[in-house]
Parts: structure tokens; sequence; C-alpha cells
């Protein structure tokens, strides 16, 4: 199978960015031997294929960051996440605003999936709290909100700030 119809396998099935497409073909272009005479050129297909569309790394990164923020992953991890994807800060620069802008929604749904704080059934234990702070603080939110679920009573309504 030759290095393009590989990409476009790739691509055809899923969501990805050049440095993700640029590490699948690395991997398959080691464990299958490359038989060409020439070195294959990576950059110019991926470069081919971000000039036809099937690669935007810029809608990648906002898609990625609106799923992590639905399972209620703050900013931080959204962050680190797009980094480790090898997505430029231009990129994702508008996935980062969404981010940044959806925090505290994002840390209501962590909340309610791990039925912390106010989606308690009862109120948490010392123990239960020091462990739900440590949970949000690795979900990547930050410290105050974090604060603010955790210390919440079971039903009681938090505001935004």
């Amino acid at each position: 199978m030759k290095l393009r119809d590989l990409a476009l396998h790739y691509v055809g099935r899923y969501a990805t960015s050049r440095k993700k497409l640029s590490d699948y073909l690395k991997r398959k272009m080691r464990e299958r031997g490359w038989e060409g005479e020439n070195p294959a050129d990576l950059e110019g297909l991926i470069a081919d294929f971000v000039r036809l569309g099937y690669i935007d790394d810029a809608a990648f990164a906002a898609a990625r960051a609106r799923t992590m923020a639905a399972r209620g992953l703050g900013q931080r991890r959204v962050n680190e996440d797009l980094r480790a994807k090898g997505i430029s800060e231009a990129d994702a620069g508008d996935a980062q605003a969404e981010s940044a802008a959806q925090k505290w929604q994002s840390a209501e749904r962590f909340a309610q999936r791990k039925r912390i704080g106010p989606y308690a059934n009862e109120p948490a234990s010392e123990e239960q709290r020091r462990k739900q702070f440590s949970a949000f603080l690795r979900a990547g939110h930050d410290f105050e909100i974090a604060r603010k679920f955790v210390a919440a009573l079971p039903g009681e309504d938090l505001e935004a700030d």
C-alpha cells in the first residue's frame, strides 16, 4: 500500500492533527519497512493534506476542547492535551479561549459526574473532600473553582463568578 493511500485512509477514518498523522505514517514506515529508493516526503504529503483541507489543526483543537469540556475537564488539562497532540499555540488559540470561557460549566459537569459538592447525596468527610479536591485539580480545574465545589453542601446552589 502506498504512503498516500495509508494517509488518506487514516484521515478518512479519524479526526487528526499534523503531528498525529506524521507519527502514524512514521510508525507504518518503520513497521513495514520503507521500500522506495528515495526517502518519503512526509512533510510534503502532510502539507498537501492541509492545503486540501483534510487536516485542520485549529478545527481539531476546537473539537477536542469541546469534547474534553463536555467530559468536565478543565482548561489546564485541555491545554496540556492540545500541546501533547502537537497543536501549535496559534492553532490552539480559539480552543483555549473557548475552554477558558466554559471553565465554570466544565467544573459543574465534573462535579455532577463525580457526585461532588452540590451533586453529592450526603456531605463528604474531610478525607473525601481532600480526595475530591485532588480529583478536581487533576482534571485541570483551578484552585478556587475546585474549592467552591468541594466545600458546597449537597443541594446547594453555586453561582459562577
